[in-house]
Order: C-alpha cells, then sequence, then structure tokens
C-alpha cells in the first residue's frame, strides 16, 4: 500500500502496518488473508485515497514479529491484536475492512466490542470456520501430529523472488502483478537466495475450530452496518446454504456479489472500491 510503514508494539508485539490515505479522513483498519499481508490492501486504498488507512501485518505475517517458541495461530489471539493496534494508534472507534481470514476476525471484533465498530466490510468472508460436528477428535490429532513434527529451521528457500512468484501464482490462482505485490512484503535474503518471511506454524492446523452455532451467535451479536462482498463465481471453500445463514444473522447487512476471484479486492479493486465508497459514504 502506497504510505508509510508504521511499527505497533503495544505489549511488546512488534506489530507491522502500513499507513496511507488522507490523515482526518474516516478511519479504516485492514485486515488481510491467510498467508497475506498488509500490501493485499495496496490497490483497493489507492481507489479510495479520501480514507485513513492502515493496513495491519498479523503476527507471523508481513513484516510482523512471530509468536513466541512454542506459540501458535489461533483465531482468537488477533483479536487481541487488533485491540491492541487500535490502542497504539489512538482510535476509539473505526471502520474494519476484512478479506478472508481478516473478514472472520473483524466480524467476531465487531461483534466482541461493538463499540469500537463504526461500520464492517466482509470481503469473501462469513465469519471463522467452523468444524463438523463429529470432527473434534480428528482435528485435534491433525494439529498435534503436525506440531510435532514441525522444524523451526526448516523453511522453504527460492533461488530467486521470481521463482518466489511463480510459486506463489501457482498456489493461489494469482496474477503476476498481485503475486508480486503480496511477495514483495513477504521475502527475506538469505545466502541461498529467497526465503518466506511468514512464520511456518501459520501452516499447522488449528487444534480446535468452533462450533456452528457458537460462529452463528457471534455474528448475531454484531451491531453496526455490515457490508458483505462476495466473488462470482463464488469461492469453492465457501458452502454457499452455510454462508446465506450465516450473513442472515447479521441485522443490518447488505450483500454484493461482484465478478472476481476471491482476491477480487486486489484483482479487481474498482467495483469493490465502488461498492464501499457507496456504503461509507
Amino acid at each position: 500500500m502506497t504510505g508509510h510503514a508504521l511499527r505497533l508494539d503495544p505489549d511488546g508485539r512488534d506489530l507491522a502496518a502500513v499507513r496511507g490515505g488522507t490523515p482526518g479522513g474516516r478511519r479504516v483498519l485492514a485486515l488481510h488473508g491467510w498467508l497475506d499481508n498488509a500490501a493485499s490492501f495496496a490497490p483497493l486504498a489507492a481507489q479510495l485515497p479520501q480514507y485513513d488507512w492502515v493496513a495491519l501485518d498479523f503476527a507471523g505475517h508481513g513484516q510482523s514479529a512471530h509468536r513466541p517458541p512454542h506459540g501458535w495461530y489461533p483465531l482468537l489471539d488477533h483479536l487481541d491484536d487488533v485491540a491492541a493496534a487500535l490502542r497504539d494508534l489512538g482510535w476509539d472507534r473505526c471502520t474494519l475492512v476484512g478479506h478472508s481470514m481478516g473478514g472472520a476476525v473483524a466480524s467476531v471484533f465487531a461483534a466482541a466490542w461493538p463499540e469500537r465498530v463504526e461500520r464492517l466490510v466482509m470481503i469473501e468472508s462469513a465469519g471463522p470456520v467452523s468444524r463438523r460436528r463429529t470432527g473434534a477428535l480428528e482435528q485435534l490429532r491433525t494439529a498435534l501430529r503436525e506440531r510435532e513434527d514441525y522444524d523451526p529451521q526448516r523453511r522453504r528457500v527460492f533461488p530467486d523472488a521470481r521463482s518466489a512468484i511463480a510459486a506463489r501464482r501457482q498456489a493461489g490462482g494469482l496474477s503476476e502483478p498481485v503475486a508480486r505485490l503480496l511477495m514483495e512484503r513477504n521475502l527475506v535474503d538469505t545466502a541461498d537466495g529467497v526465503a518466506l518471511r511468514i512464520d511456518a506454524r501459520l501452516r499447522i492446523s488449528s487444534a480446535s475450530r468452533f462450533e456452528e452455532d457458537t460462529v452463528l451467535a457471534w455474528l448475531r451479536g454484531i451491531a453496526c452496518p455490515t457490508l458483505a462482498i462476495a466473488a462470482d463465481p463464488p469461492f469453492v471453500a465457501f458452502d454457499p446454504q452455510v454462508r446465506a445463514q450465516r450473513l442472515a444473522c447479521i441485522a443490518d447487512i447488505r450483500v454484493v456479489e461482484l465478478p472476481g476471484n476471491h482476491h477480487l479486492h486486489m484483482e479487481n479493486p474498482a467495483p469493490v472500491a465502488a461498492a464501499i465508497r457507496t456504503f461509507l459514504d
């Protein structure tokens, strides 16, 4: 995102962010998706320069610090980081814009702290991932095995940035400019080439997931006006019926479908920005 780098260090968390737009404009805290980073909001923020944007790197992502040794990345821990970042910014209220996992974090934050969220925008998100009713033990076993196999010294190294960008394109179905934008903030030079900054522990399965009834209860707790932006065609990981049931729980919601893929806010930012502008202004 065009702007200046920030280090937010409430309680020693050492979170990175990028700030851009118009000082004194509507305060917007942008929360990226899993394995992405703050740069994912650069195309969208460029379309909406009238707002005061702060795009956060979640812990373990982008240029933010990793969790301490033997720590992990449960979703709800990101809520503490968001609250701490707002305190460090001196923002008592703001608009939250979240993509994918960032939208899940934003939705639960809006339910937990309604007095701190003016408006909520969820892009390709409808709350946190839940588990199957019979999947709790399987989920736990998988996570514990992955934790046991984790080696902090093992990380993927690419011969150069071009190779890393190509791998990101293949993994996420992204265009070259979008993959480059994300990877430029996610690479560090090594003796053998370039490596990912991202914490490999982020790829380890969660030891537990939420019951669907819990997620629905959280979504019912969202009091602020909410905009949900979905890609057309829909992301294959989303169950359309579950998504519709979840969004119906939010009292004041508008749903917009726009052409694009899961990263439509990067690949096709103009219509996404237009929908957000109409919603916020």
